[in-house]
């Protein structure tokens, strides 16, 4: 039991990340009833979507999830009230503030949960009313920032009154036990997850991520300001000649539209973007959801049990 269990209503101390394109109902409906916190991710999709994706998660589980809010999506004035409208259990953001939406939020009954890249956004989402923070470390797949998660997670919470959530580089027990030691309260997993029976991905996808190394993943969109990690293919070598050419904001945009839908969708290895994080050569095999938690708690707890004074 943490904080963020008792707060929340879950068994295990650990969220699935808001991914776009992969975290649907599927998924987080199955981590939801493994016991962690299953999320759908918003990514770029409209109202519409995100309210028929609740419904359905609903149907699947009565257990507890929440919704993910990419706040550079054009559309997420709307989703925040649909999200209040449909009082979810939980929503965390990203890409952004969500300082605007909390008051709202908070009146629906909703726990706030920001993702944030540095202290200067945790202590702001705390002093606007989040309920915690997730501390992300770049090395996680997707959209990144600059600190590693060794960095930032301690640094968070020694900023903030408030539970904070380690993501980034989690894909075992050990990185469980590392984020408590640092002082967080829960993690957050996406990449192991995207490894799962149960997540509603192409297999091509599945298949990058437990054939990776340690070196796999690169940062691509850093000239553009909009870093991404995924894993390296023809598409990112691409990327990243542009950019050292100074290609313009719109040639690099041009080159990665449509690249999310290509990996996840139709498992385009050579055109598709794979996001996934630093982690993935630690990942070699396709598990269920429920096996990928209980043997990551399992071990951590063992871990943690064991552990000896140094002097």
């Amino acid at each position: 039991m943490t904080k963020i269990t008792e707060m929340i209503g879950i068994q295990y101390p650990i969220f699935q990340g808001g991914m776009a394109w992969v975290a649907d109902w599927h998924i987080a409906a199955a981590v939801s009833n493994a016991g962690g916190l299953g999320i759908i991710g918003c990514g770029g999709a409209d109202e519409n979507w995100i309210r028929d994706q609740i419904r359905k998660c609903r149907e699947a589980t009565d257990k507890p999830f929440g919704v993910n809010v990419m706040l550079m999506n054009p559309r997420a004035p709307q989703i925040a009230e649909v999200l209040a409208e449909e009082k979810v259990k939980v929503v965390t953001t990203g890409a952004g503030s969500a300082g605007k939406f909390i008051p709202m939020w908070k009146e629906a009954g909703i726990i706030v949960i920001p993702v944030v890249p540095s202290v200067a956004l945790a202590k702001k989402m705390e002093k606007d009313g989040a309920d915690a923070v997730i501390a992300e470390g770049t090395e996680s797949g997707g959209h990144v920032g600059e600190l590693t998660t060794m960095v930032l997670v301690p640094q968070v919470v020694d900023a903030v009154s408030i539970p904070v959530i380690a993501a980034g580089g989690i894909a075992d027990g050990r990185g469980v036990a590392a984020s408590f030691m640092l002082g967080a309260e829960a993690v957050q997993c996406g990449t192991v997850f995207c490894a799962s029976e149960e997540v509603n991905i192409h297999q091509n996808y599945k298949e990058m991520i437990i054939k990776a190394k340690d070196t796999s993943t690169k940062v691509t969109g850093r000239s553009a300001g909009a870093p991404v990690r995924q894993i390296r293919n023809q598409l990112t070598a691409e990327y990243l000649k542009l950019e050292e050419a100074h290609a313009s904001f719109e040639e690099l945009e041009a080159l990665g539209v449509g690249s999310l839908r290509k990996a996840v969708i139709d498992g385009d290895t050579k055109g598709g973007t794979f996001m996934a994080g630093q982690i993935s050569g630690m990942i070699n095999e396709i598990k269920p959801v429920k096996t990928i938690i209980t043997e990551m708690f399992l071990q951590a707890n063992k871990l943690m049990a064991g552990a000896k004074e140094i002097v």
